[in-house]
């Protein structure tokens, strides 16, 4: 095995294992996603017997090739903005979807997830930094929509997913981590039924350790694990109207 992968992974490991301390979290808390778009299927693998135990994927096709090849041994998250054309195939591929945000999105996954017989795992992506360039609800509609999505019967809505604001700082993410984790609270208070706040996604190579200050259960590393990756899909690779 690339000891790279490794030993980058048993840092991660270690450094989620001291934020987690700091807050009096327990570490079989949180656990680690390695994000993998566009990375070579040698060192995905590498991260598998490293003991990863959930890949995130930003495109269907690249995903779909990828689940074919490496099997189901481990769970297969979509993390990347979805189309409501490719719900069909999103439920059939994936263990969970974090990229949930309008309604329309949902009730395709939910008609989908119907025709497989099927609850789909969902999580509700929320833009807590009001940013124009990233997905998400907004924050202040985002009560409302798992309210909606909630009625619909083949979604099981898990949690929470943001992506904080790059900053040059990591401590200047906080506020958007802790944005996230109340209104997990406030969503868990309005009890709304067929609704688990079980959760939060939050936190990537820069942040991770703030976010799991702040409560995340699932952080999304890619860089950290891999290093710099090509800035496009690898070649055969391309997202497609599949």
């Amino acid at each position: 095995m690339n000891s790279t992968v490794k030993s980058n992974i048993e840092r991660i490991r270690g450094a989620i294992a001291a934020a987690a301390l700091r807050v009096r979290r327990r570490v079989s808390d949180v656990r680690v996603m390695a994000v993998t778009k566009t990375v070579d299927d040698d060192r995905i693998m590498e991260a598998i017997e490293a003991g990863v135990d959930i890949i995130g994927e930003s495109y269907v096709q690249e995903a779909k090739r990828k689940i074919e090849k490496m099997g189901r041994r481990i769970e297969w998250h979509m993390i990347g903005h979805l189309q409501s054309n490719k719900a069909k195939y999103a439920v059939k591929l994936f263990n969970m979807i974090h990229s949930v945000d309008r309604i329309d999105l949902a009730v395709e996954l939910n008609r989908r997830a119907g025709a497989q017989g099927m609850a789909m795992k969902i999580l509700i992506e929320i833009n807590t930094g009001g940013e124009k360039t990233k997905s998400g609800i907004p924050y202040e509609k985002a009560m409302q929509l798992v309210r909606d999505i909630s009625s619909l019967d083949n979604l099981s809505i898990q949690g929470l997913m943001t992506m904080a604001p790059w900053f040059d700082n990591p401590e200047d993410a906080r506020p958007y981590f802790k944005a996230l984790r109340e209104l997990r609270d406030r969503i868990i208070d309005a009890g709304i039924p067929r609704v688990e706040m079980r959760e939060l996604s939050m936190g990537m190579s820069g942040d991770y350790e703030i976010a799991v200050e702040e409560g995340a259960t699932i952080v999304r590393v890619g860089r950290s694990i891999f290093g710099d990756r090509p800035a496009k899909p690898l070649k055969g690779d391309e997202p497609l109207n599949i």
